[in-house]
C-alpha cells in the first residue's frame, strides 16, 4: 500500500501560537459574476460593434448596435459609419453580407415605422458611398454565382439573396435628396482639393456610369430565372427613364440648396453623365422645367449648372435645350399664326435669352444652329426658329451674320443639288426671318446685300435647278426680300401661280414677323394654347337648340316609373336561359365581361389596361375597324391620333395572343391611312427620336411602307369595307342592279381575298416588285440566248404577255358568268404603268422627305446613339427598302419625282451606306432593290436621269459591276443567287441608258 501513494511535495505551515490547534472551518459564500459578452454591455467603440455583428446577435442586440452606429445612441458620437475609413468598410461589409440576408424578414416587418425602426436604422448605416458600393459588389457576386451553373445554381439561396439586395438598394437610394446626403456625409472630414476631387470622381463613377442600371437589370433576370417572386415595378433602378428622372431630381434639389462651387461643379458633371445614359430628353425636360422655368427669369442656377462644363459640352446641351423647347411647347402650334402662339414663341425666346445672356459664345452657338448643315430644328415647326432668331436679333452683328451665311448657303450649287428638300425649306425660313430683323435694324445693310454677287448667284442657281421645289423656294425668297427693299414696279414678281398659293404667301409673310422677348407665364401653363386650338377647330359641333321634330317618327325613352303606372301593360318575363349562363357552375359565370369599344377614348383606355386580357384583345380586334370608321366622322381620330399611335408602338404581347403582331400592325396602318399628313411625319420623327427597340423601329418602317402602298391604290385593306357605316350602303340585291364589278386590277385586289398580313409583309411587297421588274429582262435574255426571233414560233416576251392576257381573259369570263351584261374583250394591249395616284404629294412631303432628311441629320449628329441604332444591318436594310417602296408608291406621275430620285440615289451611293453593304448580303440586296425601283419608276425619263445624275449613274454602274463579279452564285434559290440576279437587272437597265445617252453624259461630265 505504501507504494501506491507517493508524496510529490511536502509543505509545512507555521502554527500561530495564539490560535487553537483545532478550529471549525466554514464555507465562505461569494457571488461569482458571469463574464459579460460584448453584446450584453453598452457599446463604446466600433470594434465592439463589429464583434457583436460577427457573433450572430439576437434582435435586441442588433437593434442596439444599429442605434450605436447610426448615432441614435449618444455613445456613438465619436465615430461615423458614413465617413470612409477601414473600420467603416469592415462594418458595412458585415452588414451587407451577413446581417441583411439573415435578418431581412425581421427588419422588413418594421418598415412602416419611422427612422428609429430597425429597417430605418439599417438604411441610415448603409446610406453612404461605401454602403452603395458594397451592395453593388454583392449584387455582382450573386449574379456571377447565378451564371456559373448555366441556370442551375449550386446554391439554392441565390434568388432570395438577389431579391433582398434589389429591394435594399431601391429603398436605400429612394428620395430626391439622397445623393446630396451621401456627399455631405463623405466630404465632412475631407480637407484638400485632391481628396475632394477623388471623392467626386468616385461619385460620378458610381451614379453616372449606368453601372447600377445594368447590374440591377441583370440581377432581375437571374432572379426570374430562379423563379423568384419579384415585383419589377418596384425595382425602379433597373428602369432607365426612372433612374434618369431620379438623378435629375437629385441634381435639381441639390442646386436649389445654394451649393458651394465644388458641389456645383459636381452637379454639372453628374448632369452631363445623366444626358449620356440614353434618356437625355427626360433629364433635360425635368431640369429645364424645375431649375429654369419654375424659378423665374432672375434665377441663374441653370446658367451656373451649364457654365461649369466645357464649351463643346455647353454647345451640345444648348442644342438639346432648343430641341426640348420645340417638342414640349412649340411643335403643337403649327405655323404659329394665332395670338396665343405668338405669346408662346415670345415666352420661349425669353427663356432662351436668359440662358445665353452675358455670354457671346452661346450666341455664336445659336448662329451656328441656325445656319448649320444639319438644319435649324429639322423636322420641328417654325416656332423654335422664330424664337431663336428673336434672341439672336438682340445683337445686330449676329443677325447680319445669320443673313449673310444663309444667302451664301442657299446659293451654293452643291447644297442646292445634294441637300434634302426639308433641310432647304428650314434654311429658307431662317433667311426670310432674319431678313425682316435686318431690315428693321439696318435697311441699308439689307439693300447692299441684295445688290451683291452672292445674292444674285443664289437666285440664279435656284431658278436654274430642275427641281420644282427648289425653284419655288428661290422665287419666294426673291419676292419676299424684294418686298422689303424695292418699291412699286421695281419689286420682283414672277407672276406664277405657285407663289400666290397659300404656301407661297405664308413664306413671303415671314419677312414681316417681329417677335419679342416675352414673359414666362405661357410656359408655366403650356396646356392653354392646345385647348384654344382644339376648341377653334370644332365650330361645327355646337349643341343645337332642342326643338321637337315637325314630322317623322319620334323615339322617346320612357322611365320605369311611368310604365309602372300603366296597369294594363304586361311586361315580358325573364328568359329561362342565357348564353352567358351556359356554364354549369354558377360561380364561374362572369357578368362583367368587357364590351367592344365604340369610341376612340374607350379604345385608348382599353389599350392602357395592360393587365386585363379581355380588354387588350377586344381593343386589338376592334382598333383597325374603329379607327377607319371614325376617321370621317368627328375629330376623335384627329385629336387622339398621336396618343393612340404611341400606345400601339409601345404595346407588348404580355398574354401571347394570336395574331397580336398583325392586329397591332393593322391598327397602326389604319391611323396613318386616315391621317396621312399628320401621322406620316409623326412616325418618321418617332423612328429617329423615340426610345424604342430595333423591333419597334422596324414595325414603324413597315407601317409607313404598307400605308403608302395602300394610299397609292395598290391594295385595299380587309378592314376598309367593314369600316363603312351600313347606312351608306345599298342592300346587296339592289347594289348588284346598279353597280357592276369592274375589270380586275393588278394594283387593287378584293378585300375578301386578302389574308392577314404576315410579319414580313414589307419584304413580300419588295419581292413582288423585284419579280415584276426582272421578269421582262429574264424573258429578253432567254430570247437572245435561244437564237434569232425569226426562227421561233413564239418568243418568251410574247409568252409573258400572252400569260398576262390569258389572266385578264379568265377574269373577264368569270365576270361575264356572274353578270351577263359584262362583255368579253378579245385582247387588251399591254398595260402601261400609269396609276391614278392622287396621294403622290402626301407620300413625298409626309413620308419620304422626313425620313431622308432626318437620316442625313442623324449622320451629322453629335449623338452617337442614333447612329449606332441606324446602322444595325437589319434596320438599315429595312429602312432602304421602305424608301424604295415609298418612291414606288408615289409613282412616275408625281411632280416631286426628280427631287425624290436624286435624294434616294445619293443616299444609296453614300459612303456610310456602301461601307455597311460590304460583306452584308441583306444591305446589298436593299441597295440593289432601291436602284431597281429608281430605274423602274424613272423608266420614261431616263434621259433626264442621265442628264441630272450623270456622275451617280456612272458610279452606280461601276459599283454594281463589282458586286456582280464578287458574288459566286450557283446556289439555286439562295440569297447570293438572288442578289446576283438583282445586280444583273440593274446593270442591264443602266447600260441601256448609258449607251443611249453617252454623248450627253460625256459632255455633262466634261463641263463639270
Amino acid at each position: 500500500m505504501n507504494g501506491l501513494l507517493t508524496p510529490i511535495s511536502t509543505s509545512r505551515l507555521s502554527a500561530n501560537p495564539n490560535e487553537p490547534l483545532l478550529q471549525e472551518v466554514g464555507l465562505k459564500k461569494e457571488t461569482v459574476k458571469p463574464k459579460q459578452s460584448p453584446g450584453q454591455r453598452p457599446l463604446n467603440s466600433p470594434e465592439e460593434a463589429l464583434e457583436v455583428l460577427r457573433q450572430e446577435p439576437n434582435y435586441d442586440q442588433l437593434l442596439a448596435t444599429l442605434r450605436f452606429l447610426s448615432h441614435e445612441d449618444s455613445a456613438g458620437s465619436m465615430f461615423s459609419i458614413k465617413e470612409p475609413s477601414p473600420m467603416t468598410a469592415k462594418l458595412v461589409q458585415v452588414l451587407v453580407s451577413e446581417i441583411v440576408p439573415n435578418y431581412w424578414t425581421l427588419l422588413n416587418e418594421d418598415s412602416h415605422e419611422t427612422k428609429s425602426s430597425a429597417l430605418g436604422l439599417l438604411l441610415a448605416c448603409l446610406r453612404s458611398l461605401t454602403g452603395v458600393n458594397a451592395i453593388i459588389v454583392r449584387l455582382r457576386a450573386w449574379s456571377q454565382e447565378a451564371k456559373s451553373g448555366d441556370g442551375k445554381s449550386k446554391r439554392p439561396d441565390v434568388a432570395i439573396n438577389l431579391s433582398v439586395l434589389l429591394k435594399l438598394v431601391c429603398l436605400l437610394l429612394k428620395g430626391n435628396d439622397s445623393i446630396r446626403g451621401i456627399w455631405n456625409a463623405a466630404a465632412r472630414t475631407l480637407h484638400g482639393n485632391l481628396k475632394t476631387r477623388m471623392l467626386s470622381q468616385e461619385m460620378l463613377s458610381t451614379f453616372g456610369s449606368g453601372r447600377i442600371i445594368s447590374l440591377t437589370a441583370e440581377a432581375i433576370e437571374h432572379a426570374k430565372g430562379h423563379k423568384a417572386e419579384i415585383d419589377v415595378n418596384n425595382i425602379w433602378l433597373a428602369n432607365g427613364p426612372e433612374y434618369t428622372k431620379w438623378l435629375s431630381q437629385n441634381i435639381v434639389k441639390w442646386q436649389l440648396t445654394s451649393p458651394t462651387s465644388d458641389e456645383t461643379k459636381l452637379c454639372s458633371e453628374l448632369f452631363l453623365k445623366v444626358l449620356r445614359l440614353g434618356h437625355s430628353g427626360t433629364a433635360m425636360k425635368y431640369v429645364l422645367t424645375r431649375l429654369l422655368i419654375a424659378q423665374g427669369p432672375d434665377n441663374e442656377r441653370f446658367g451656373l449648372l451649364l457654365g461649369n462644363l466645357p464649351r463643346s459640352e455647353q454647345r451640345k446641351i444648348l442644342f438639346l435645350v432648343l430641341k426640348t423647347f420645340a417638342e414640349d411647347y412649340l411643335n403643337r402650334l403649327g405655323t404659329c399664326d394665332t395670338e396665343s402662339s405668338r405669346k408662346m414663341v415670345s415666352a420661349v425666346a425669353g427663356a432662351i435669352s436668359s440662358i445665353t445672356k452675358n455670354d457671346p459664345e452661346r450666341i455664336t452657338y445659336l448662329v451656328e444652329w441656325l445656319t448649320g448643315s444639319s438644319g435649324a430644328g429639322l423636322g420641328d415647326s417654325i416656332g423654335i426658329r422664330r424664337a431663336v432668331v428673336a434672341v439672336v436679333s438682340q445683337d445686330r452683328d449676329s443677325i447680319v451674320s445669320v443673313l449673310e451665311k444663309s444667302i451664301a448657303q442657299i446659293g451654293d450649287q452643291l447644297y442646292v443639288k445634294h441637300s434634302p428638300i426639308v433641310q432647304q425649306e428650314v434654311h429658307a425660313q431662317v433667311l426670310l426671318l432674319s431678313a425682316g430683323y435686318v431690315h428693321k435694324a439696318s435697311p441699308l445693310k439689307l439693300t447692299l446685300l441684295m445688290r451683291s454677287s452672292p445674292w444674285l448667284n443664289a437666285i440664279s442657281n435656284r431658278l436654274s435647278s430642275s427641281n420644282q421645289r427648289v425653284r419655288f423656294l428661290g422665287m419666294v425668297i426673291g419676292e419676299g426680300l424684294s418686298s422689303l427693299v424695292d418699291k412699286g414696279d421695281k419689286r420682283l414678281n414672277f407672276q406664277l401661280k405657285e407663289t400666290e398659293l397659300p404656301d407661297g404667301k405664308w413664306y413671303k409673310s415671314l419677312v414681316e414677323i417681329q417677335d419679342t422677348l416675352g414673359s414666362w407665364d405661357s410656359l408655366l401653363n403650356p396646356q392653354e394654347p392646345t385647348q384654344t386650338r382644339a376648341s377653334s377647330q370644332r365650330p361645327s359641333h355646337k349643341a343645337a337648340p332642342s326643338q321637337p321634330p315637325t314630322q317623322g317618327f319620334i323615339i322617346e325613352e320612357l322611365s320605369d316609373e311611368s310604365l309602372s303606372e300603366q296597369d294594363d301593360v304586361i311586361g315580358y318575363g325573364k328568359p329561362d336561359s342565357d348564353v352567358e349562363d351556359s356554364d354549369d357552375d354558377p360561380e364561374l359565370v362572369r357578368r362583367d365581361k368587357a364590351k367592344a369599344p365604340v369610341y376612340i377614348r374607350d379604345l385608348i383606355r382599353y389599350l392602357r389596361d395592360t393587365d386585363d386580357y379581355d380588354r387588350q384583345k377586344l381593343a386589338l380586334i376592334t382598333a383597325p375597324t374603329l379607327i377607319r370608321r371614325k376617321a370621317n366622322y368627328g375629330t376623335e381620330v384627329t385629336d387622339h391620333a398621336e396618343e393612340l399611335a404611341s400606345l400601339l408602338v409601345g404595346l407588348q404581347d404580355k398574354f401571347e395572343m394570336d395574331r397580336f403582331d398583325d392586329l397591332r400592325l393593322q391598327a397602326m396602318i389604319a391611323i396613318v391611312v386616315t391621317q396621312p399628313q399628320l401621322m406620316g411625319q409623326w412616325f418618321a420623327k418617332t423612328f429617329f427620336d423615340g426610345d424604342y427597340s430595333v423591333s419597334q423601329r422596324s414595325l414603324i418602317l413597315a407601317v409607313l411602307g404598307l400605308s403608302a402602298h395602300e394610299l397609292a391604290g395598290f391594295e385595299t385593306s380587309e378592314y376598309a369595307a367593314a369600316a363603312s357605316f351600313p347606312s351608306k350602303n345599298l342592300p346587296e340585291k339592289i347594289e348588284r342592279l346598279f353597280i357592276s364589278q369592274g375589270p380586275s386590277n393588278a394594283y387593287q385586289s378584293s378585300s375578301s381575298s386578302l389574308k392577314p398580313l404576315p410579319h414580313n409583309a414589307l419584304e413580300s411587297v419588295a419581292t413582288s416588285i423585284t419579280s415584276s421588274f426582272l421578269a421582262p429582262l429574264s424573258a429578253a435574255a432567254a430570247d437572245s440566248a435561244t437564237g434569232p426571233d425569226v426562227l421561233k414560233l413564239s418568243t418568251f416576251k410574247s409568252r409573258l404577255s400572252d400569260h398576262d392576257d390569258s389572266n385578264n381573259a379568265a377574269t373577264a369570263e368569270e365576270q361575264h358568268i356572274s353578270n351577263p351584261k359584262v362583255k368579253i374583250k378579245s385582247r387588251t394591249k399591254p398595260r402601261i404603268r400609269a396609276i391614278p395616284n392622287t396621294t403622290a404629294h402626301i407620300i413625298s412631303t409626309s413620308f419620304f422627305n422626313p425620313l431622308t432628311a432626318r437620316f442625313q441629320a442623324a449622320l451629322h449628329s453629335s449623338v452617337s446613339r442614333i447612329r449606332g441604332i441606324m446602322f444595325q444591318p437589319f434596320l438599315l436594310a429595312l429602312y432602304l427598302k421602305t424608301l424604295a417602296l415609298l418612291l414606288h408608291a408615289a409613282g412616275p406621275s408625281t411632280l416631286a419625282l426628280p427631287q425624290m430620285t436624286g435624294e434616294l440615289w445619293r443616299l444609296l451611293l453614300s459612303t456610310s451606306v456602301r461601307a455597311q453593304a460590304v460583306g452584308d448580303v441583306g444591305i446589298t440586296q436593299a441597295v440593289l432593290f432601291g436602284l431597281l425601283t429608281l430605274l423602274d419608276v424613272n423608266e420614261d425619263r431616263m434621259r433626264d436621269v442621265c442628264q441630272e445624275l450623270g456622275r451617280e449613274v456612272v458610279e452606280t454602274e461601276g459599283w454594281v459591276a463589282d458586286v456582280f463579279e464578287g458574288l459566286r452564285g450557283g446556289d439555286e434559290g439562295g440569297e447570293e443567287e438572288r442578289t446576283k440576279m438583282m445586280a444583273a437587272g440593274v446593270l442591264v437597265r443602266l447600260r441601256e441608258g448609258v449607251e443611249k445617252y453617252r454623248l450627253m453624259m460625256v459632255g455633262d461630265l466634261i463641263g463639270l
